[in-house]
């Protein structure tokens, strides 16, 4: 009895530590630098050169990707900044990782032959494996994101919006054109799930004319999709990015102003009326849970 007493405690006590870990933020420097932060921005902190910092969900680590003549997939260990690389994968030239919700393993976009496929690794490195292989005549595909299940992911191939299973099978797509308004999608376009599993937030391109001398191609905006009704609907004006839940009320997203030349991140309320700069001069946020 004891015993059981004892574990008892030890497993609130526990969970008390764990309710009590602040949150933390990574993000990119234009320098190709991936830092660390505390959730308002406080405390930040190099960790690695790289691109598309991904933090871990349990806050203690941090996935890249090298950025060089040669791109590979790393994960940093943030208490002590020592850097896994990941060589053994079959390309070098993969990037943007994204943490499992349980935090054990990595998917990311890897060129394989000629075209972009989706990749799955183990957050050690092992275990590769391909998730959602191209499809014909280049049929690439994007901005894979998991749901908080960590049983199935979204992704899109410029012209459709996918919701597949672990083995690559499609469960449902949509054509982006019909399910986004006035808008489409690239290649480095952000997709994620919000943390209850109801509603998607996607970077798109807004088929308006940005605007901006200094602007090439058309301007980012954010919107979100209810997963249930399958609506759709503006949350951001044009020049803002690069979208990660917080919570079910908020994200965070990257913004640029007109004489501003670089982004910077805030955290904005779902009903886009609430914006407040964290970092500035700073892009691809993730957060922590």
């Amino acid at each position: 009895m004891k015993n059981r007493s004892l574990f008892i405690c030890l497993l609130l006590a526990s969970s008390a530590v764990a309710a009590d870990t602040p949150r933390k933020i990574a993000f990119e420097r234009g320098d190709n630098s991936v830092w660390v932060a505390n959730l308002d921005g406080a405390g930040a902190k190099k960790i690695a050169a790289g691109v598309d910092p991904c933090i871990s969900p349990d806050g203690t680590k941090l996935a890249f990707n090298t950025e060089s003549n040669t791109r590979f997939i790393a994960v940093a260990d943030i208490a002590t900044r020592k850097v896994a690389v990941f060589k053994n994968v079959p390309s070098d030239n993969s990037y943007g990782p994204v943490w499992a919700p349980d935090g054990r393993k990595l998917l990311f976009n890897i060129f394989i032959g000629s075209d972009w496929d989706i990749g799955l690794v183990n957050a050690d490195g092992s275990g590769f494996r391909v998730l959602k292989k191209a499809g014909p005549n280049s049929h690439s595909y994007f901005s894979a994101c998991w749901m908080p299940d960590g049983q199935s992911l979204y992704c899109q191939d410029i012209e459709n919006l996918y919701h597949i299973g672990l083995d690559g099978a499609v469960i449902k797509q949509w054509p982006l054109q019909k399910l986004f308004i006035k808008s489409d999608m690239n290649s480095n376009s952000r997709l994620d799930v919000s943390p209850d599993g109801r509603m998607l937030l996607a970077e798109v391109d807004a088929d308006e004319d940005s605007g901006r001398k200094d602007w090439d191609g058309p301007p980012p905006e954010i919107q979100v999709m209810d997963l249930a009704t399958e609506s759709t609907r503006k949350v951001t004006p044009i020049f803002w990015w690069e979208p990660c839940w917080i919570t079910p009320d908020e994200f965070l997203c990257i913004g640029q102003g007109v004489k501003e030349k670089l982004p910077s991140i805030y955290r904005v309320s779902l009903d886009g009326k609430t914006r407040t700069l964290v970092i500035k001069n700073a892009m691809n946020p993730s957060v922590s849970k």
